[in-house]
């Protein structure tokens, strides 16, 4: 009998119902036997394309990073690099809504037992600042922002958002300080911290909040 051939689809197939079972039903939801399922093949493809489950959910880690990386990628430049700011920080949020479970697995709150990322995992999750990197050093460029060191900027900026977006996934932001409200304070009280004009800022927030609509 001759070896059965191994489908190379098959371990990105594996990542996407990994990923998808996280996002909508929760890490509870992630087994072998639950995602062989999905994919329609056996348990023991999950430990031949990746030796484990640890290995398969640092697969879907990098793979929900992959995803908010293209949200972030999709925000266009504009003339107005304030509004650039607040606009990635939308698209942040509005990942964070769409894969929510799959966010908390992203950041090392995924509940999945014995699963812990590791250092390597992270610097894969870094290099998703870089849109909101450049978009500082356009501010800084355009005389938006005061002279600054914009990795530091764009730090202050994800440590803030972050924080909100995990109280929002939670439901602890609710009328009448919303998720929205509380974020377009929160944004705008970091780029006037920056050193951006109060009303050009108001301008350039509103602008970011018509280009989400």
């Amino acid at each position: 009998m001759s070896p059965r051939k191994v489908d190379p689809n098959l371990s990105a197939q594996l990542i996407e119902a990994a990923a998808k079972l996280l996002s909508e039903e929760g890490p509870a939801a992630l087994s072998t036997r639950k995602l062989a399922a999905t994919v329609g093949t056996s348990t023991m493809a999950v430990y031949t394309h990746f030796g484990g489950m640890d290995d398969l959910v640092r697969a879907v880690v990098r793979e929900g990073f992959t995803l908010l990386n293209r949200r972030l990628e999709a925000v266009e430049q504009t003339d107005d690099p304030v509004a650039d700011v607040a606009a990635l920080g939308w698209a942040y949020r509005a990942n964070a809504r769409e894969h929510r479970h799959l966010y908390n697995v992203m950041f090392g709150g995924s509940g999945l037992s014995g699963f812990s990322l590791t250092d390597a995992d992270r610097q894969h999750g870094r290099y998703t600042l870089d849109a909101l990197v450049g978009a500082v050093k356009r501010c800084v460029a355009a005389e938006r922002f005061l002279p600054s060191e914009p990795e530091l900027v764009a730090h202050q900026l994800w440590i803030a958002l972050h924080g909100l977006v995990t109280l929002d996934l939670g439901g602890y932001l609710v009328e009448p300080l919303n998720a929205d409200v509380c974020f377009e304070a929160q944004v705008c009280g970091m780029v006037l911290g920056a050193g951006d004009d109060p009303a050009r800022a108001r301008e350039s927030l509103a602008v970011a909040a018509q280009r989400t609509v």
